[in-house]
């Protein structure tokens, strides 16, 4: 696949010579595999092919193709849910990165907007774990993402997502707060822990039990506030860690063997599904754009076929 790449130079990209903001962009090519590109006229500077190294300028748009590319593949079926002329609320799959992964430069979300959208300077207001589906939140452009980004807290009245967890929890409806850190010892460093009052960040949660089979729950997870992890370290915290969770379930063995390199057969076989079911199924939007009361309510059905299926096998609704 020849996979063709362009981006607008930032300010702290200005001033910097064109092989060298090119070196970072795609961090497992040599020096040498980016020269190749621009002696062969496979870099074009604002619509030019050029084949010299000069310096970038803010708002330089650069262009590049680099031939047989190849990185692992994902699922790129993106779907437009809702948008204004400002912003729009766009469904990622599961397993789609966002944004640029030491795996995954071509096919993100944010590269895949850029390139099949209406909108190639499309921004992230906000990010979804890598194998949380859903819904996430665009500015069409830099601008926008000026304006929107700073007030993340007041366009998003309320999001609302949906988990299957392991086992069928007591209570109906719950209001959960703890408070949340990483931990220097842990051997997982991105996992978030319970801690102590004043060791974290205050982290609240309301759930809703919407159906149940006793082995496995259909929960609805409501954010109170936006911690990294919360849901899933809140309810594995509660005893019903969300199915196919490879940090917060099984005290995290699936994903230090994977990191070690030791996953077998068994492991795999072990795993109910490749992503966690988790889903960003509904958010509700506050109109900042018109000073008016019409909010905007998105709900995302595009659940992932592993979901409706792992539902289908254990008899849960499918959300």
């Amino acid at each position: 696949m020849d996979a063709q790449f362009q981006f607008k130079v930032k300010q702290q990209q200005a001033g910097q010579l064109l092989l060298s903001c090119l070196e970072t962009s795609i961090p497992y090519l040599q020096p040498e595999q980016w020269n190749e590109l621009l002696i062969n006229g496979k870099i074009t500077l604002n619509g030019g092919v050029i084949t010299s190294n000069p310096l970038l300028h803010l708002h330089d748009e650069v262009a590049y193709v680099v031939p047989n590319y190849e990185e692992p593949e994902v699922d790129t079926a993106w779907k437009l849910l809702w948008h204004n002329e400002h912003i729009a609320a766009i469904h990622k799959p599961a397993n789609l990165p966002v944004s640029r992964t030491t795996r995954n430069v071509y096919n993100t979300l944010i590269q895949l907007l850029r390139r099949e959208s209406p909108w190639p300077d499309a921004h992230l207001l906000h990010r979804l774990d890598l194998e949380t589906s859903g819904i996430i939140l665009i500015a069409q452009n830099n601008e926008q993402a000026k304006i929107y980004q700073p007030k993340l807290s007041q366009l998003m009245l309320s999001k609302r997502y949906r988990a299957i967890v392991h086992g069928e929890p007591s209570w109906q409806t719950l209001e959960h707060e703890s408070y949340l850190n990483t931990k220097p010892d842990s051997p997982i460093r991105c996992q978030m822990h319970l801690v102590e009052k004043g060791q974290g960040k205050l982290s609240q949660t309301r759930f809703k039990k919407l159906a149940t089979t006793g082995e496995y729950s259909l929960i609805e997870c409501e954010l109170l506030t936006g911690r990294k992890h919360q849901i899933r370290a809140h309810l594995a915290g509660l005893g019903y860690p969300i199915v196919g969770d490879k940090i917060y379930s099984e005290q995290g063995g699936y994903y230090l063997k994977r990191l070690n390199n030791e996953l077998t057969q068994e492991d795999l076989n072990a795993w109910l599904c490749d992503h966690h079911l988790l889903h960003a199924h509904e958010v509700h939007l506050n109109p900042l754009w018109d000073n008016t009361d019409n909010k905007v309510e998105v709900k995302n059905p595009f659940y992932s076929a592993q979901w409706r299926r792992f539902c289908e096998r254990v008899n849960l609704p499918a959300c």
